[in-house]
């Protein structure tokens, strides 16, 4: 049986083992201070349009959000975020764990609602007590959405100027961001976002790393970086095994091939599920793909493929996604065509 359940089910691509492997007998200086990650962060400033920027790696998606958000808020603040955004759902808490509160808002398909957001913070500063009241000090946005769906140019831009209007800070969290970048319907770039927020991060776990997150502050770095890296349990002694594989990500374009290729495979697992009958739970451009299943066929369907149960539709259908990955091959998709049974000998 073959899975599609997430984009992380496989050890590390082969050109990231390489370089590990590669440069594995060498001895540097640990903490980051070599020149594999060093090199690996001139490469995303170039890449950035951002020769400024200050470029940090840490280990792990949650651990990522945390330490950003902690970093980049006062300690009275609070963060806003979609009612979906992974802060809110899938993170057991680890903003609150720091002091600070997640503000939800609404969204469509995972996108935050704009008017929304501007509706609520008009109406926090036109209450009289507003001081008495978790201020919202940033908003958090994730691209491509919890849903796969994207965000345009303009709403960035349009999130950006309420920021500036209020004082916020604004972080994109990248963690699938090579598969947002791979969509011919993306028009956001990594030099858009080291224009419009104050920090945003590129995801290398989903994308094909054994591990890691880059970290950019394009405009000024938070003071002593270094030291609430480490005051937060995020620094890694050998810091050489993120920069090295960041150092492999963007050398010769791998990041942006590998975001490519998992759309490219996205787009033939859902031509599979509509050709099959599946119905589409929401059009993602990315390369997660969801569809509902009732609770019956989601039992049965579980005998020919792996795939995750996302959450409830309502109280009689299961949202369920299938997910491409840097490791998903023509072959996978063949043999997803082959075993996946027609949903009507589900029913």
């Amino acid at each position: 049986m073959r899975t599609f359940e997430c984009d992380y089910t496989e050890g590390a691509h082969p050109n990231i083992l390489e370089a590990l492997l590669e440069t594995n007998m060498e001895q540097m200086s640990g903490y980051g201070f070599d020149p594999y990650t060093a090199r690996a962060a001139e490469k995303i400033r170039a890449a950035c349009h951002a020769p400024d920027a200050a470029v940090t790696f840490l280990a792990g998606g949650t651990q990522t959000n945390m330490i950003v958000l902690d970093l980049l808020l006062e300690a009275y603040e609070g963060v806003i975020s979609p009612k979906t955004g992974h802060i809110n759902v899938h993170e057991a808490g680890a903003i609150e764990f720091t002091g600070h509160k997640v503000l939800s808002l609404p969204e469509n398909d995972g996108v935050l609602d704009v008017d929304a957001l501007e509706a609520y913070l008009r109406t926090f500063y036109a209450d009289a007590t507003h001081e008495h009241m978790v201020r919202p000090g940033a908003v958090y946005l994730t691209h491509p959405t919890e849903y796969g769906t994207l965000y345009t140019r303009a709403q960035i831009e349009r999130v950006r100027a309420l920021c500036d209007r209020y004082e916020m800070k604004l972080y994109v969290d990248g963690a699938r961001l090579g598969y947002a970048l791979g969509c011919p319907e993306n028009d956001l770039t990594l030099s858009d976002l080291a224009r419009l927020c104050d920090a945003f991060s590129i995801g290398g776990t989903k994308l094909g790393a054994l591990c890691g997150e880059a970290v950019v502050f394009p405009w000024e770095a938070p003071k002593m970086l270094m030291t609430q890296v480490k005051r937060h349990g995020g620094l890694m002694a050998k810091g050489r095994v993120l920069g090295v594989q960041f150092d492999a990500f963007f050398t010769d374009g791998l990041y942006e091939r590998i975001g490519k290729e998992a759309i490219r495979h996205a787009r033939r697992i859902r031509e599979i599920l509509l050709s099959k009958g599946y119905p589409l739970a929401w059009n993602s451009p990315t390369n997660q793909q969801f569809i509902l299943l009732s609770d019956a066929e989601a039992e049965k369907l579980r005998a020919y493929v792996g795939f995750d149960l996302w959450g409830r539709a309502d109280d009689a259908h299961w949202i369920a996604r299938f997910t491409s990955s840097w490791s998903t091959t023509d072959a996978d998709t063949d043999a997803l065509f082959d075993m996946l049974p027609d949903r009507a000998a589900l029913q």
